[in-house]
């Protein structure tokens, strides 16, 4: 039996991701990602037992696996409003810095915007990486009105309005053909006007007088 190594799974994502970018989800099949990366099908299976799981794992290193450590980062934010804030624009600067930056991630974006419509594509992605993003801030954000640091609401919908008030202004770079970098200091500006958008609808406001 051959023994599983890392680079040969990381070959096999890298002739799948190249794959899934030029014929789509739907176009794609293991026996061209196997012809492509070199290796037999019963090797290829061997790693992946199937095409969702290779998508999946495509998913991971080229679009959501920056997210992980971002989110596990989220988890542990101090508990008081300031820490928070401070944890929330540390998050979305990990996460506009590939979208502004990564041309692989952003091509992996497209193709499931594309498919979406025509197989499970969009709901395979959400599942490899921003369902626990959005998860981890609910949480995260639940301590926050706990604590009355942040009004009462739905916390997954109050995440959801973060991440959508974040992705604001770089989501047109998902419809531009060759859209340039974005530089740190462009990322930080745009994450600071999210927070504190965000910020000025989420705090509790002042109870009327009399």
């Amino acid at each position: 039996m051959k023994v599983r190594t890392e680079a040969r799974r990381q070959a096999i994502v890298e002739a799948a991701d190249a794959l899934f970018q030029e014929a789509g989800y739907e176009g794609a099949t293991m026996s061209e990602v196997a012809k492509r990366w070199g290796g037999s099908k019963v090797t290829l299976y061997g790693y992946f037992p199937s095409k969702e799981a290779l998508f999946m794992a495509v998913v991971e290193s080229c679009a959501t696996g920056h997210l992980a450590d971002a989110t596990r980062e989220l988890s542990t934010a101090p508990t008081s409003l300031a820490g928070l804030e401070a944890a929330l624009e540390h998050f979305g600067e990990r996460m506009l810095g590939v979208m502004g930056n990564d041309k692989s991630a952003l091509a992996v974006y497209r193709m499931v915007v594309a498919e979406s419509g025509r197989s499970d594509v969009g709901q395979l992605f959400y599942d490899a990486g921003p369902r626990t993003s959005v998860e981890t801030l609910a949480t995260v954000l639940s301590g926050a009105m706990e604590r009355g640091d942040i009004r009462r609401a739905d916390p997954k919908v109050t995440a959801q309005q973060f991440l959508a008030l974040l992705t604001a202004e770089a989501d047109v770079r998902l419809y531009q053909r060759n859209p340039p970098p974005l530089s740190q200091q462009e990322i930080h500006a745009m994450v600071k006007r999210a927070t504190e958008m965000f910020f000025a609808g989420a705090t509790p406001r002042p109870t009327p007088a009399g």
